[in-house]
């Protein structure tokens, strides 16, 4: 199986991004704004709004004279002991704090040895998540989340999941046509939301975009009740633009 290497927003910011920490981790008194821009070679308007968000996520940290340094989630990610420990948790703060500007439970998979893998998840008795009535190893064909993972892999690797997950009709609204559904995947943009209006199950809607990290394919997604459903695209929307930090942990 191969994936589909379809660069989005979210990896050049995490290219970029990568670029900054490394200057940053090589000045270990610190780096200010202005060498950061003359040695990574990124516009200063660029380089602000970068700087933000690691502040934000804590991989850079500002000191009294104004410069840069490796912030505490940089240096736990970095640590060989507990790294795995320390991205799960890098990760549950990032999603809480995604759930709370979107309005909805967030959701973070994986798709692993030819399997949907839903490893973790933001929610609220607010925003709770979505009953999980059909294994969603077994749904792709109609959830958000396996559509953007199954987008991400190359022809052959959805004809081969679809072939042992065969796609049964879930709702009134799930397409259960291989060539239907294989047509609709390969027309999907990498830089577009995939979404699920009922398709998995009645009165719930849902988003995905995707985050290819390295050999694995990945998705970033969220689930509203029908009567939100007009708040779907623009979730989507901030959902896309904010899930640099999600992929920049995934890459450290």
């Amino acid at each position: 199986m191969a994936l589909r290497h379809e660069p989005t927003a979210s990896y050049h910011s995490v290219q970029d991004a990568l670029r900054v920490l490394e200057t940053v981790a090589r000045r270990s008194t610190g780096i200010n704004e202005t060498e950061l821009a003359r040695e990574t070679g990124i516009a200063t308007e660029r380089l602000t709004t970068l700087l933000r968000m690691l502040r934000r996520e804590a991989y850079v940290e500002q000191i009294a004279d104004g410069g840069y340094v490796t912030g505490a989630a940089f240096v736990r990610l970095g640590s060989a002991d507990g790294h795995r420990q320390a991205l799960r948790d890098t990760l549950q703060c990032t999603l809480d704090r995604l759930r709370d500007s979107v309005g909805a439970a967030v959701y973070l998979s994986r798709y692993v040895d030819g399997e949907v893998s839903l490893t973790q998840y933001a929610d609220s008795p607010a925003t709770p998540k979505v009953n999980e009535w059909v294994d969603f190893r077994y749904s792709a064909h109609a959830t958000a989340v396996g559509k953007s993972l199954l987008t991400q892999l190359d022809h052959d690797g959805r004809r081969d999941h679809l072939a042992r997950h065969r796609p049964a009709r879930l709702t009134s609204r799930t397409i259960t046509s291989d060539r239907v559904l294989l047509s609709k995947l390969a027309a999907q943009p990498p830089t577009v939301p995939v979404l699920d209006l009922q398709e998995y199950a009645v009165g719930t809607v849902c988003a995905a975009v995707p985050l290819t990290a390295g050999s694995t394919a990945g998705c970033l997604a969220l689930s509203l009740p029908l009567e939100h459903a007009h708040r779907l695209r623009r979730a989507a929307d901030t959902l896309n633009r904010n899930a640099a930090p999600v992929l920049l942990s995934l890459a450290i």
